[in-house]
């Protein structure tokens, strides 16, 4: 294991410009601190765990 793992890792710049809201088809933004894709239309945080992008409406929580 690292000794430099990061609390709240970054996430690839070009994968976020890839991805889109999988309810709205939106743009999203990333919350660093809370490890969060945030969709701003649907109202919705998507999780990231492990620098994955868990983008499953199900597993979001509402804003």
């Amino acid at each position: 294991m690292s000794d430099r793992k990061q609390k709240h890792p970054e996430i690839d710049p070009q994968l976020l410009q890839l991805l889109v809201c999988p309810l709205t088809k939106g743009s999203l933004s990333y919350d660093k601190e809370a490890s969060e894709l945030i969709s701003e239309k649907a109202k919705l945080a998507y999780p990231v765990r492990d620098c994955i992008p868990i983008m499953l409406v199900s597993e979001a929580r509402q804003l």
